[in-house]
């Protein structure tokens, strides 16, 4: 049976984020409170836990695990240069809502589904999630949801639809935003606009002018 964890209790939320790290070490599953939409995560590196949470979500390997992040170095581990106009945008707005699809390094032992070399990498806006995070490393993380129904609002409606395929449910409170991460593509040129989300084109272009809508 799930766990259910109130983390925004002081007294429980240590002990919340170690059961949730030694689940996440061990192959299993946690949802977890982020700035955007609550999320289903796992181990990145761990390939067996990435398909049993796109299992979870009744999801096909056509739709990579993007990967969550607790710093903005961690980025520097995973690809293999970080060009001048895509650390601009991370300084801009990360911790937030912006996702970056980037070319990962070829020697990375992980497998997210049919990512074709790319990746897709977020550092949240959210202490619970960066609090795993600076113990786990980076989390293959989804928004917490069966496919194809909105995206989980709180702990309790992401409950609902998971059930007992995860470990571990982090419960911190409804997210302030429920407004999906604007997903850029900066594998080329010029950076481009997947998937408007939670930072519009204009506070992009502040940044990156000659950002692609």
């Amino acid at each position: 049976m799930a766990l259910f964890y109130d983390c925004n209790d002081a007294s429980i939320r240590s002990a919340a984020l170690s059961a949730a790290a030694h689940c996440i070490s061990s192959g299993q599953l946690v949802v977890l409170p982020t700035d955007t939409v609550y999320g289903v995560g796992a181990d990145a590196f761990d390939s067996a836990a990435i398909t049993d949470l796109l299992a979870a979500k009744g999801r096909g390997r056509d739709m990579p695990v993007p990967v969550l992040i607790g710093s903005w170095t961690t980025i520097e581990g995973l690809v293999t240069s970080v060009a001048q106009r895509t650390w601009d945008l991370i300084e801009a707005f990360w911790p937030g809502g912006l996702t970056l699809v980037v070319e990962h390094a070829p020697s990375l032992a992980w497998d997210l589904g049919d990512t074709r070399g790319t990746v897709a990498i977020r550092m949240p806006l959210h202490p619970v999630a960066i609090e795993l995070l600076e113990v786990t490393g980076p989390m293959g993380v989804s928004s917490a949801n069966l496919s194809g129904r909105p995206a989980a609002m709180n702990a309790e409606d992401a409950q609902e639809q998971l059930g007992d395929s995860v470990a571990i449910y982090l419960d911190g409170g409804p997210v302030r935003s429920g407004v999906a991460s604007t997903i850029v593509d900066v594998t080329g040129e010029v950076p481009k606009v997947l998937r408007a989300g939670a930072i519009s084109l204009d506070e992009l272009r502040t940044v990156v002018p000659d950002i692609a809508g």
